[in-house]
């Protein structure tokens, strides 16, 4: 059986509990893959045109309009011509307390006044973070706490299909998994301890990353320590050896070996680069 999706690996902004920005694929002729992550994702489209594809079903987006993305939802995007888009994307252990089943209730759009507030407060989010002007992040918040309280009194759905449910919640079992891993990726996490915390053997849980993740669990592990290793040599002055350090490889020479074939240059190459940027 191949599998032709992937997990995509989620980080909230560095000052924010959820992660917001402008999609990437702005400048049109772009097309995203089928993937799946466990955080709600809302795609507000402001300016162009997008082609949302959620399971094997079609959803074109206009100006205007929005699609919200469900945890652990088969899903891809095509955008063929430039668009202005923002995108937000909420860890669903924001919801916790609220959710009907689990993780497994949907959002879906609702009546016309409902999508309209949920498009206002989305443009006002992220018009305060743009300006960040004083105390941003209490305005950003709270208009985000405002967009949760929508979402679950006036979005959410109880989920009544029940091969969805099975579908989500075996990638759900990764979910889990890979959410213990970047709460301890810095630690000595091999295979096996992590496979022992779970009930799994080690041959499962490498053929449930192989499988569900389209990668191994070293590679896994690698692209994280990698992913936070770069915020921190840009956010700090920490020598290239700290950095490696602290978040998980034995040496500067293991970190700019994984930092190489994820980014395609090396950690001290990059920071040059984007200092003579500023």
């Amino acid at each position: 059986m191949t599998i032709d999706f992937k997990h995509e690996l989620i980080l909230p902004n560095e000052d924010l509990p959820f992660k917001m920005f402008l999609f990437e694929g702005w400048a049109g002729n772009y097309r995203r893959s089928r993937h799946w992550h466990r955080s709600v994702e809302i795609f507000l489209v402001l300016e162009g045109a997008l082609s949302f594809f959620i399971n094997h079903s079609s959803l074109p987006l206009a100006a205007a309009d929005f699609v919200i993305v469900n945890s652990n939802e088969i899903h891809s995007i095509e955008a063929p011509e430039p668009n202005t888009t923002i995108v937000v994307q909420i860890p669903v252990n924001c919801f916790r307390g609220y959710l009907k089943d689990e993780d497994f209730a949907v959002f879906s759009k609702q009546s016309e006044e409902d999508n309209l507030k949920l498009v206002q407060l989305i443009v006002q989010m992220y018009r305060a973070y743009q300006k960040k002007e004083f105390a941003y992040e209490l305005k950003v918040q709270s208009l985000f706490l405002e967009l949760l309280y929508l979402l679950v009194t006036e979005f959410m759905e109880t989920e009544r299909d029940k091969k969805t449910i099975r579908q989500k919640q075996h990638l759900d079992k990764l979910s889990h998994i890979t959410s213990y891993i970047k709460k301890h990726y810095s630690q000595d996490i091999t295979l096996e301890s992590v496979a022992d915390i779970f009930g799994f053997s080690p041959t499962y849980l490498s053929r449930m990353f192989k499988r569900y993740a389209d990668v191994s669990y070293k590679t896994y592990l690698l692209d994280l320590r990698t992913e936070y290793g770069l915020r921190e040599m840009m956010g700090t002055d920490h020598s290239l050896n700290d950095v490696a350090l602290n978040n998980g490889f034995p040496n500067s020479r293991a970190f700019a070996k994984a930092f190489l074939k994820r980014y395609g240059c090396l950690p001290s190459d990059y920071r040059r680069r984007r200092g003579e940027g500023k």
